[in-house]
């Protein structure tokens, strides 16, 4: 089984942290790869979140609002380290879904073995701190997004940081995600199509 996507992010994500090749073997073997198809889920509500590492594909997490409408709260394209946070952590049913928009590669491992990493091998301390601070970053800087940028500028954001999304998602997901009905999506992509 051919791990190098895996590896080649570790490494890319240690910068200032010299890591080893067996180190780097330690690491790896505590993840399978799975394949899952466009529509499978990767977490579903009430369930308690693995650690993913997507090496190829799409993937959409969302819940429902109270009227059990579906809200997309997030969208990850390939390598990326997709997880919930407060489920995999405290070991609580996750609230949210992960849900493959194509067919996806991960690399999964589990709380246990996540943590036992994190124990043993220094440099993969680092690598979870750093990722769960880019996490808790992008996290507050979308809510704080919602709250005091129009939907323009979130739109804008959105293109500019995954270019894939519209490639991958349906324009209501996308919407949902932005916080606005599909018809204002559409109005916002006309306006900056015909600048």
């Amino acid at each position: 089984m051919d791990k190098s996507a895996l590896i080649n992010f570790i490494k890319t994500n240690i910068p200032n942290v010299a890591i080893d090749e067996q180190s780097l073997q330690i690491i790896v073997d505590q993840f399978e790869e799975k394949i899952f198809q466009k529509d499978d889920y990767l977490l579903k509500e009430g369930k308690t979140s693995r650690y993913f590492f997507l090496s190829e594909g799409f993937l959409r997490v969302f819940t429902f609002d109270t009227e059990g409408n579906e809200v997309t709260t997030y969208f990850y394209s390939q390598n990326r380290v997709v997880f919930d946070a407060a489920s995999f952590f405290l070991k609580l049913p996750s609230s949210e879904n992960i849900q493959a928009m194509t067919e996806c590669k991960v690399y999964i491992t589990n709380f246990e073995k996540l943590n036992q990493l994190f124990h043993s091998v220094a440099a993969f301390r680092e690598f979870g701190r750093q990722m769960i601070v880019q996490e808790f970053v992008a996290y507050k800087q979308r809510t704080l997004a919602m709250i005091n940028q129009s939907a323009e500028k979130r739109y804008l954001k959105l293109i500019e940081t995954n270019k894939d999304v519209f490639q991958f998602a349906h324009l209501n997901h996308i919407a949902s995600y932005l916080g606005i009905s599909e018809r204002t999506l559409n109005r916002i992509r006309q306006n900056f199509t015909k600048k």
